[in-house]
Parts: structure tokens; C-alpha cells; sequence
């Protein structure tokens, strides 16, 4: 390793010492050790190959001497040519050691990035939906990319560099202190002018790296945001394409100019280190030199003690920050763990049954309900605030109790933001109710295994969200084993065939990020046909024709009308005229039923339904003068 290199090594160790760190647990360190032990055979052998790599090290400066010791001795030949056949073999032996350790060192870290993000993959899909509506997903994304590879970097780099410098160390300067003591004390001596250095330009680096990352993650974010459809057409509608051009060529300048500073310094400072290892250099050749002509050493030792400086500054150099590098790297297994802590509050109880075969019946019996708090579902880092809102959630659903037999259609209107779609996202047990109970076919949600209850229920949200995947994909997550003549069937009842044939790629057809390549109706409709393909035996539709003209509501009401006949049904309609046929309506105010009957009773009650339904029907009559 050249003395470049090693300043290269000195100046990357100490600006990445400067990260958070952090003290952590030993619990922190016994989890570590749990997601490390499937890889326990792979550790050992990278562990010892380490060593073999430091001895290897080791050994060739040491036999170089020797060559120049027996050529200056006059021969014999044959030990020359033996001399040099060894450190050949040696040099394969490291090429294939290396090979060997660098393949044992991406299985490790590859299978520990493939533990963690399983793990919290699946640990967030559990977490409540409030969950997600705090939580940036930048932030939780970056927890499942930049922190995963950071934990992986404390068992495959950190690892061996430890272990390999800690024993070519010892071996070097056992080795140098055994050839010269003297040399050896004054090849340390200038040790701090490479270390301190770096330190101190590491940090220096590293602030300025940071004020980089900080100014290529907004415009990131601005990117993302305004390379969406709906964000390239708000900027379109309502801001300058000049102004956000200007905004993001400020930073993009910073950057540059970040980059132009960190270069003249980065080189400035390697050319400096450079120069003191030449000077380390100048030091042994004369010093030893001076001891080889009055005879105080051979000439071949002068040699080793040249070519083991190298193995003395590197391994010196990665050390002095080793504890804090390791730290540094540790701490991103501590935000790892941080999100696996954070308990889920819907959690399947032991034991829990199936929801009972045949019709279901819905009932809510005296249901309150308060959205947790944010402490209770969230992480102040994933929400990129100092400190959580601990105070708890004021109460949105008040003792709100109705019964939807089997086969019913139950509709809920009133205005907006009474509760409606909370009722609608605790059927499913999204959210937990606070007191009372909701049951599926008399048994208690939480006493049903979520599979079930998922099985059971069929819904179609307000926003009809889609994935950026093919119309195929996005209708398969209904059920994953349907056939393509199924999934005709379904589009042909949500009056969609039509259109499906004729898109270029049919079913394969990709519909964009959010389904942007539909429109707003056409999004409903196979969100609905999703539904028809899942065949739940209870349906919920909350605002499900809101998107839709009157002929698509017309056609789609009709396939929900055959889509529904015998199943159980809870309709969140603002249209009144789609409710009409509902065997029971709910009004619902300020998380309150304040009414309930059919349409036609809950008219002649003259009460809020008959209000709502006079302003979305009833016209002003004029009456001409006369």
C-alpha cells in the first residue's frame, strides 16, 4: 500500500468518524448478535482470512529483505531465485485469499441487508394507518436503504478492518522494533502529523458533505414532488416554472460549489500526507543507511523497514478512529431497531378464529373511538421533528351503535368530517375503538384472525389509489390466482372492457404512478372491478361513484347492484340519489347517529337528511309576475 493511499485511507476513516454516535445498549449489542448469527460460519472464516491477509502483509517486506541481504552477500543463486518464488506464491496467496474474503464479506453483508429490510418490511406493513399518515415516507425509506447499509458496514468493513490492522500492527512493528528500535521510534514519532491532520480535515469534510447531502436531498424532494403528475400540473397552474427553476439552480450551484472546495482540499491535504510519508521514507533510508555502512544493519533490512512503514502507518491510522467509526456505523443498527420497537397496535390475538362461514352481519355496539396519539404510532426522526405530540386524541366517534344484517345495505351520509370514513376504517380494524365492540357475524374483530377479517371484507376508498404497475397487477392483488377471463368478467362489469381493449397492451397496460394515466372515473371503476374480483361477503364503498359522471355512476351502480345481491353492504355515499335503496340510513354529525330510517321516513322526518337531501335536489321556483 503506497503512502497515497494511505492518506487517502487517514482522511475517508476521520471524515466518517464525525457521524452521530451515539451511545447504544447491550440489549442493542445482543440484537446484533441475534441477526448475526445465522452468518456465524461466514463471520469465523472472514475473521481468520483477516489474519492470513495481515500476516501475508507482513511477510513480503520482510523477504524482500532477505533478497537484498543474500544478493548483497553474493548468492548463493538459488536462494534468490527460491526467495522470489515464495513471494510470488505469496502474492497468489493474497490475490486468492482476497477473492476469497471479499466474496465471504459480500454474503455477509448482503444477507444482513436482506434480514434487516425483511424485517422491517414486514415489522411497518403492521404498523395502523396513522402510522403512515405522520410518517415522512422519505425518512422511512431511508431507514429500509441508507441506515440498513450502514448496520451492514459494521460487520463486513469495520470487521476485518479491525482485525486485519490490529494484527498487521503487532506483526509489523514486533518485526520493525526487532530489526531497528530506533528507526522504529522515529517512523512514530511522525504518526500525529498524519493523524491529527486528518481529524481535524475529516471534519472539515465531513461538515461540508453534509451541507451537500442536505441540499441533493431537497432537491430530491423537489424532483419528486414536482415530477409527479399532480405536482408538474400545480406548478403549471399556480407557481413559475422560472421560480422553481431559480430555487433549484441555487442549490444545485452550493453543490458545486461544495464540490470544487472538498476537491482543492481533499488533494491539498493527500499531497501533504504524501509528503511526510516521502519525508518517512527519506528518514529510514538515511537513517538506516547510516547504520548499514557503519555496519549496524544489513541492507536488506533497510529494505523491510522501508516497505513496512506502509504496514505500520496504514493499520495506525485506521485505528486512531476505529472506536468511533465503529460507533458511528453501529448507531445506524440502533435506528434500525428503532423502528422494530415501535409496537404495532393492532395486533392478532392467540387463539383467534376465523369469521364464521355464510352471511355476515355487521354491528358497531356503542363504539368510541379517538385517533392515537402520536407517540403511540410514531417516531419524532421519521417525522423530522424535535420531540412527538404526546397529548392523546380528542374523541371523533361517540357511542355510535347500528346493525347491518346479512344481505343489508347500511348507508352513512352527513357532512363532511362527522365520521363517516372512521367508521369505515374500524370495520376492517384498521384502527382499534377505544370502548364498545364491532363484530362480524357476532364475533368481536379483535377476537378474528386478520386474514379473516380481510377475506371477508371487500373496500373501495375515496381516492381509488392504484399502483404504478399493470392494469393486470393492479386487479390481481384482489386475488393473486385469478384467471385472465376472470379479470375480464369483473372489468366488463365495471364497465371497463371497452376501454382496456383498446389500450395497446391490454391488460399489461401500465397506469402510472397513483393510476395518473386514467382518469379520475376510469381509476373508480377498476377499483371497483378489484372489488368484484375479490368477491367479499361484506363490501364497504366509501364515496366509491364520487369520480364518476352520470353515465359511469349509472353503469357501475348497475354492476354493484349484482356485485352486492346477497352480501352485506355499508355504502359512505354523498350522492343521496345512489342510497335510496338502502334498507337503513344513518345520518351522521359530529361523530353521532342523529337519525336513521329509510329514505322515504327519514323525509317525512323532516329532520338533517331531509335538509340534505333538499339542497342537492330541490330547485328555487320562479314564479313569474303577473
Amino acid at each position: 500500500m503506497s503512502m497515497e493511499v494511505t492518506a487517502w485511507n487517514a482522511l475517508y476513516n476521520a471524515m466518517h468518524a464525525q457521524e452521530d454516535t451515539r451511545p447504544f445498549s447491550r440489549a442493542t449489542l445482543r440484537r446484533i448478535a441475534g441477526f448475526a448469527r445465522p452468518h456465524r460460519r461466514y463471520l469465523v472464516a472472514f475473521v481468520l482470512l483477516s489474519v492470513v491477509t495481515a500476516v501475508l502483509a507482513v511477510a513480503t517486506p520482510v523477504l524482500a529483505g532477505r533478497v537484498v541481504d543474500t544478493i548483497m552477500n553474493g548468492g548463493p543463486q538459488g536462494t534468490v531465485v527460491g526467495l522470489a518464488v515464495v513471494i510470488a506464491v505469496i502474492a497468489v496467496a493474497e490475490a486468492g485469499v482476497g477473492l476469497l474474503q471479499r466474496w465471504l464479506s459480500a454474503s455477509i453483508g448482503e444477507g444482513l441487508i436482506v434480514d434487516l429490510r425483511q424485517a422491517v418490511f414486514d415489522h411497518v406493513l403492521k404498523m395502523p394507518i396513522a402510522f403512515f399518515t405522520r410518517t415522512r415516507t422519505g425518512a422511512l425509506v431511508s431507514r429500509l436503504n441508507n441506515d440498513v447499509i450502514g448496520a451492514q458496514r459494521a460487520f463486513s468493513d469495520l470487521l476485518s478492518g479491525v482485525v486485519s490492522n490490529l494484527v498487521m500492527l503487532v506483526l509489523a512493528l514486533v518485526v520493525m522494533l526487532g530489526i531497528s528500535w530506533q528507526i522504529t521510534l522515529l517512523a512514530l514519532v511522525l504518526l500525529p502529523v498524519f493523524v491529527l491532520p486528518a481529524r481535524r480535515m475529516g471534519g472539515k469534510l465531513a461538515r461540508l458533505e453534509r451541507e451537500a447531502a442536505n441540499h441533493n436531498a431537497v432537491m430530491s424532494t423537489q424532483m419528486t414532488e414536482r415530477f409527479s403528475a399532480p405536482g408538474a400540473t400545480l406548478v403549471k397552474l399556480f407557481s413559475r416554472p422560472e421560480r422553481e427553476s431559480a430555487e433549484f439552480g441555487v442549490r444545485a450551484r452550493r453543490v458545486r460549489d461544495i464540490g470544487l472546495r472538498t476537491a482543492m482540499v481533499q488533494w491539498l491535504f493527500v499531497t501533504a500526507l504524501t509528503l511526510v510519508g516521502a519525508l518517512a521514507l527519506a528518514l529510514v533510508y538515511g537513517l538506516g543507511g547510516f547504520y548499514a555502512l557503519r555496519g549496524q544493519l544489513d541492507a536488506g533490512d533497510v529494505v523491510s523497514m522501508a516497505l513496512l512503514l506502509t504496514r505500520l502507518y496504514a493499520p495506525l491510522t485506521a485505528l486512531a478512529s476505529a472506536r468511533v467509526e465503529v460507533m458511528s456505523a453501529l448507531v445506524s443498527f440502533a435506528r434500525v431497531f428503532e423502528v422494530l420497537d415501535l409496537k404495532p397496535l393492532i395486533q392478532e390475538k392467540p387463539g383467534a378464529r376465523d369469521v364464521p362461514v355464510g352471511p355476515v352481519s355487521v354491528e358497531f355496539d356503542d363504539v368510541h373511538f379517538s385517533y392515537p396519539a402520536a407517540d403511540k404510532v410514531s417516531l419524532a426522526s421519521l417525522e423530522e421533528v424535535a420531540m412527538l405530540d404526546t397529548r392523546g386524541g380528542d374523541e371523533v366517534l361517540h357511542g355510535v351503535s347500528f346493525t347491518a344484517a346479512p344481505g343489508q345495505m347500511v348507508a352513512l351520509v352527513g357532512s363532511s368530517g362527522a365520521g363517516k370514513s372512521t367508521i369505515a376504517q374500524l370495520l376492517p380494524r384498521l384502527y382499534d375503538v377505544d370502548s364498545g365492540a364491532i363484530r362480524l357475524g357476532g364475533v368481536d374483530v379483535r377476537d378474528l384472525t386478520t386474514a379473516s377479517v380481510r377475506a371477508t371484507l371487500g373496500m373501495v376508498t375515496q381516492d381509488g389509489h392504484l399502483f404504478h404497475e399493470s392494469l393486470r397487477e393492479n386487479l390481481l392483488i384482489a386475488r393473486p390466482e385469478a384467471t385472465d377471463d376472470e379479470l375480464w368478467d369483473v372489468l366488463r362489469l365495471a364497465r371497463l372492457d371497452a376501454l382496456v381493449q383498446s389500450l395497446p397492451d391490454g391488460l399489461g397496460t401500465v397506469v402510472g404512478e397513483r393510476g395518473y394515466r386514467l382518469s379520475g372515473g376510469e381509476r373508480q371503476r377498476l377499483t371497483i372491478a378489484r372489488l368484484l374480483l375479490a368477491r367479499p361477503r361484506v363490501v364497504i364503498l366509501d364515496e366509491a361513484t364520487a369520480h364518476l359522471d352520470s353515465t359511469s355512476e349509472a353503469a357501475v351502480q348497475e354492476a354493484l347492484g349484482a356485485a352486492l345481491e346477497g352480501r352485506t353492504a355499508v355504502v359512505i355515499a354523498h350522492r343521496l340519489s345512489t342510497i335510496r335503496a338502502a334498507d337503513q340510513i344513518l345520518v351522521i354529525e359530529a361523530g353521532r347517529v342523529v337519525e336513521r330510517g329509510t329514505h322515504l321516513e327519514l323525509l317525512a322526518a323532516g329532520g338533517r337528511y331531509a335538509e340534505l337531501h333538499r339542497t342537492q335536489f330541490e330547485t328555487d321556483s320562479v314564479v313569474p309576475s303577473g
